[in-house]
């Protein structure tokens, strides 16, 4: 993983657009949502993927216009992606794509596969990473036979969490999906807590990073009356 040469445009992202050149083989995690913001439950996630399946690395993508999200208003993609790109700065097993906020019109998980699949080579295996309770949704998601063929998924389950037999045998009805399972720490933290608290003044301090916590709290992000 020696990152880009200087001056070049990455097409994934700086740090592993070079991924598997050596040609041997190496897994890749992907990190998809709206990262609006991002926090500290999204980044432990990450961390604890990467360990338990080997990944070579992370690479977060935020959403550009997400399908399942056109009913309210999201902040502007390129400031989700300068706070995920403060947020994972210090790791250097993370790093985040700009993908699918350039690409215009409706943002498609299978686009964005494509996408890599095409640009990696054969030896790269990606693992798209997800909450184990919504993979039994995996089957609506545009071109889901696709996605099943172009990556597995590494399902986050939080502790106590039983993959049932009745579970696997519901998911196996929707598709030929490859799923892996593992235990995240729980954290009871979500972007839309995070959006509240700062409408109402109160701190987001320990619930994200530092540098994401500093850039909401100078650019005024989520403040009630405020367009973000």
């Amino acid at each position: 993983m020696g990152g880009m040469e200087r001056g070049a445009v990455p097409v994934v992202c700086e740090r592993f657009d070079d991924l598997g050149s050596d040609g041997a083989p190496v897994r890749l995690g992907i990190m998809g949502g709206t990262f609006d913001p991002i926090h500290l439950g999204h980044l432990a996630c990450a961390e604890q993927a990467r360990e338990a399946f080997g990944l070579a690395a992370v690479v977060f993508i935020p959403t550009g216009r997400p399908a399942f999200k056109r009913d309210r208003a999201v902040t502007d993609g390129r400031l989700r992606l300068e706070m995920c790109r403060a947020a994972v700065a210090s790791n250097p097993a993370f790093d985040v794509s700009a993908l699918e906020v350039d690409r215009p019109g409706i943002t498609y998980a299978v686009d964005t596969l494509r996408a890599l699949a095409a640009h990696y080579p054969p030896n790269v295996e990606l693992f798209f990473i997800a909450g184990a309770d919504s993979i039994l949704s995996i089957a609506r998601w545009h071109k889901s036979e696709d996605v099943a063929r172009l990556a597995r998924f590494a399902a986050a389950t939080r502790p106590g969490y039983v993959v049932t037999d009745e579970f696997k045998a519901a998911l196996a009805a929707q598709g030929d999906f490859r799923v892996d399972y593992f235990e995240v720490t729980a954290m009871a933290i979500s972007s839309s807590y995070l959006r509240r608290r700062a409408a109402s003044g109160l701190s987001l301090r320990y619930l994200t990073p530092e540098p994401v916590r500093a850039l909401i709290d100078g650019r005024g992000l989520y403040r009630a009356g405020t367009d973000e």
